[in-house]
C-alpha cells in the first residue's frame, strides 16, 4: 500500500506522456462541467491510433486539489463514457488507467448522480466493440477505478492494489481500529499476485526495483511492452466476439466451481 501511495510514484499523466504521441485531451461531458480528477482523449501508440481515459492524482498541494486527489465526480464518468462513445463509434481500441482512492463521496456528487454514473459506465464498458485494455498502475480504489475497468485485458503494475474498499476504512468498519489497516490489508488480499491467483486480473506488469517512482522510464517501457502485446492479441476479434470475451471474463469471476 505505501508503495501504491508513494507520492512520487508515477501517475496517468506520466504515463501518458512516455507511451503516447498526439495526445489530444478532450474535456467536459456536455451536462455539468469537466472533471480534472479525470484525463481523457485521443491519442497515437506507436502509430496507430487509440483513446485513453485515465484517473489522475496530483503530486503537490495544488495539484491534489485541482485534481480533488485523484477521486473522480459524476462529471468525470460521464466524460469518460464520452470518450468510449467515441472509442466505439470510430473503432479506435480504448486504453484506460486506474489511479484513485475511489470515487468521490461528497454530497454534490451524491445529488449529480454519483451511483448512477458509475453503473452506466459498467454497463457501456461491457458492450463496448473495441478492444479495451485496463491497467492498474497505482490505487485501484472500489466502484471509483471499476467504472474505468471493465475490459478484455485487465493489467496491475507489480506494486498497485486494488481492492473493494481501503485497509484503513475496512479496519474501521470490521475491527473498529484503524490502526489494525495491515492486518486488514492481509484479509483483502489486494495485491497484483493476490488477484492473479484469484483470476481477477490477466497479468503483472514488472517495475524496477523498489518500485516504479524509482525509474519512471523503465516502469513505462515495460507498461508499453505489455499495452503492446494486450492490443496485437486483441486486434482480430470482432465487435461481437470482444463482447463476449469481455462478458465471459467478468461472468466466470467469483466462479470457484467447475
Amino acid at each position: 500500500m505505501q508503495l501504491a501511495r508513494h507520492p512520487k510514484r508515477p501517475h496517468s499523466l506520466d504515463y501518458i506522456q512516455r507511451l503516447f504521441t498526439d495526445f489530444q485531451e478532450i474535456h467536459g461531458d456536455r451536462t455539468f462541467g469537466d472533471d480534472p480528477a479525470i484525463v481523457a482523449g485521443l491519442a497515437q501508440f506507436e502509430g496507430n491510433p487509440l483513446m485513453v481515459v485515465a484517473e489522475q492524482k496530483g503530486r503537490d498541494t495544488k495539484q491534489k486539489l485541482f485534481r480533488n486527489f485523484g477521486m473522480p465526480k459524476p462529471e468525470g464518468y460521464r466524460k469518460a463514457l464520452r470518450v468510449m462513445q467515441i472509442a466505439d463509434k470510430f473503432r479506435r481500441p480504448l486504453v484506460t488507467l486506474l489511479d484513485t482512492p475511489g470515487a468521490y463521496p461528497g454530497i454534490d456528487a451524491e445529488e449529480r448522480g454519483q451511483a448512477e454514473a458509475i453503473a452506466r459506465n459498467l454497463r457501456e464498458m461491457a458492450r463496448l466493440g473495441v478492444p479495451v485494455v485496463v491497467v492498474c498502475i497505482g490505487e485501484g480504489g472500489s466502484g471509483g477505478a471499476l467504472a474505468l475497468g471493465v475490459g478484455n485485458t485487465v493489467l496491475m503494475m507489480e506494486n498497485a492494489v486494488y481492492s473493494v474498499i481501503s485497509p484503513e476504512s475496512c479496519a474501521a468498519i470490521i475491527y473498529r481500529d484503524s490502526g489494525k489497516a495491515e492486518q486488514a490489508a492481509a484479509a483483502l488480499k489486494l495485491t497484483a499476485p493476490d488477484l492473479l491467483e484469484l483470476q481477477l486480473i490477466d497479468g503483472i506488469i514488472p517495475e524496477p526495483s523498489g518500485g516504479a517512482q524509482e525509474d519512471p522510464d523503465a516502469a513505462a517501457e515495460s507498461l508499453r511492452q505489455h499495452l503492446r502485446r494486450s492490443l496485437n492479441e486483441l486486434d482480430g476479434l470482432s465487435p461481437d466476439q470482444l463482447v463476449q470475451h469481455r462478458y465471459a471474463k467478468f461472468r466466470n469471476m467469483g466462479n470457484f466451481f467447475a
